[in-house]
């Protein structure tokens, strides 16, 4: 992504010499806002305000363009200094990238470096230009481009088990639009401080790996590795609201940076339906969670061993810079051990759609790929629970996800150790106002063994296995079966997400299962209700 970075950098230059134009027709103005309005009105003019103020002597030819003969104008001069711009930005893109690839590298690589890197032949073409108003103190622009690009660029890849080899990036194909802030305006050439870019939208990005002399297939893992690599690299070094800045004239420009504006609590309640993974058994399911994809700011769950529906019941809290155009990324995965973990699948959740200070409870379903959402298969859902805390609003709002305020009422009645007189007025208090009281947690369930059971084969013995079910949430687990016993020993434990636990109902049932029957008969031999 930084090819692309560079490449318009390189072109920021020339912008910036219009803008200065622009400003030394204006030299005697004394304030920074009428420099603003000036540039604003300039980028409003039509041809025929044009002719109006320039006498024809002065008139440019291309003026005279519609805004499609303008950018074909444009491209045509990229495509005449394009040899020049690739031999003097390679280099710079080397070094620029470089870092970039070794913050984000996996942990399955010990290096990730360029062997070779140059930009091809093919010049990228912009395919649209734009003023973006509302900010009077800078000058906002937007250039959308397109690059079908013959790069030669190979990356010198090395494994943690010390074999390397070079891996070939082919293919590149991009549509985005980058954003360029020019802030703030001075009164000195060329009148601004510092430039600010970032990829304001990506709308098309595709790219072939091959490994030179082999095949990627060989080295399992690699290619997904690196691709990730990627794209948490664009994702969190150069795509809004993150930016780079880069200072123009001397000053302190850290106002321009990203700042955070606010908190986002998570709470990771449980996930239902999960694809197996698992040849033998079943998967072993985690989950990653982020806003911004820094290896520091990833959060990673607890894993369920073996469970398709896990219940992690697990919280969170993330740094947010920019509500309007950041998301929560939640990707589940199966853990395998020494291998790669397999991605189950992943789901967003947009920031903007949140109201601060007040919790919005989502199940998402998973899908196998956030951008391009093509395969309609089941992979399951993921349940959570968000707040948004803007910095400044804490007073107007009580953080439900405090250790205090998550409990219920008389949970905090009986924290405060009350006596029963307490608990008594309380409760009456409670019928009074008609509220219902909700006791939400996980209720861990262990099946140790049963003894004396009744004889329910013809051979004197029974092959028993217990269900374990809620009646309000109709949650289910059972346990393995126990061949030929009366006295069978389990010894195996459950987790149950309890919705309300003061009306729920826990469900233990023992079963006979008769495998001689071509379908499988289930005998009712014992029902306890435990409330």
């Amino acid at each position: 992504m930084a090819f692309f970075a560079g490449l318009v950098f390189g072109i920021i230059a020339g912008l910036g010499l219009l803008i200065a134009f622009f400003r030394s027709q204006d030299s005697r103005s004394k304030r920074r806002l009428e420099l603003a309005a000036i540039l604003a009105a300039f980028a409003k003019m039509t041809v025929e305000d044009s002719r109006k103020i320039l006498p024809g002597e002065f008139y440019p030819s291309w003026v005279v363009f519609s805004r499609r003969q303008k950018l074909k104008w444009l491209n045509q001069e990229l495509i005449k200094i394009w040899p020049y711009v690739n031999e003097a930005a390679s280099e710079l893109i080397r070094n620029s990238v470089e870092p970039v690839l070794e913050q984000y590298r996996p942990v399955m690589l010990a290096s990730l470096k360029f062997s070779k890197l140059t930009l091809g032949t093919v010049a990228p073409q912009f395919t649209g230009v734009s003023i973006v108003e509302g900010d009077k103190s800078a000058i906002t622009m937007e250039l959308e481009m397109q690059w079908d690009g013959d790069p030669n660029i190979v990356l010198d890849v090395r494994t943690k088990f010390g074999v390397a080899f070079p891996i070939q990036v082919k293919d590149i194909g991009f549509t985005g639009v980058f954003r360029l802030i020019f802030k703030p305006l001075v009164e000195e050439l060329p009148c601004f401080g510092a430039i600010s870019y970032s990829l304001r939208e990506k709308k098309y990005l595709d790219y072939t790996l091959r490994v030179i002399g082999g095949e990627m297939s060989s080295i399992p893992g690699i290619s997904g590795a690196i691709k990730e690599t990627i794209h948490n690299a664009i994702e969190d070094s150069i795509t809004w609201p993150a930016r780079k800045v880069v200072p123009i004239l001397p000053g302190d420009y850290s106002f321009l940076e990203l700042k955070p504006v606010g908190i986002l609590e998570v709470k990771l309640v449980q996930a239902r339906n999960l694809t197996d993974k698992d040849v033998i058994g079943k998967s072993d399911p985690f989950a990653l969670l982020y806003v911004r994809p820094l290896p520091d700011r990833m959060k990673k769950s607890k894993t369920i061993n073996n469970n398709l529906n896990p219940i992690w019941n697990e919280h969170f809290e993330f740094i947010v810079e920019d509500a309007a155009t950041q998301h929560l990324v939640v990707k589940v995965y199966d853990e395998d051990g020494v291998q790669a973990s397999q991605l189950i699948g992943c789901a967003q959740v947009m920031l903007k759609d949140l109201h601060p200070g007040k919790v919005r409870d989502v199940w998402l379903k998973l899908v196998k790929d956030l951008e391009v959402q093509r395969d309609r298969k089941d992979r399951g859902q993921v349940h959570l629970e968000l707040l948004y805390c803007p910095f400044g609003m804490e007073s107007k709002f009580s953080n439900p996800f405090a250790k205090q305020l998550s409990l219920t009422s008389l949970e905090r009645v009986l924290a405060n150790g009350a006596n029963a007189t307490k608990v008594a007025d309380f409760e009456r208090t409670t019928r009074q106002r008609k509220r219902v009281v909700m006791m939400r947690g996980v209720l861990s369930v262990s099946v140790i063994s049963a003894a004396n059971l009744p004889a329910m084969d013809i051979t004197g013995k029974s092959d028993p296995y217990v269900v374990l079910k809620l009646m309000k949430t109709e949650m289910r687990n059972r346990t393995r079966v126990v061949k030929e016993s009366l006295n069978p020993i389990w010894d195996e434990t459950f987790d149950f997400l309890v919705e309300d636990g003061l009306h729920d109902l826990l469900i233990l049932e023992v079963w006979d299962h008769d495998m001689l029957k071509k379908v499988s008969e289930n005998i009712l031999i014992y029902n306890s209700v435990l409330r």
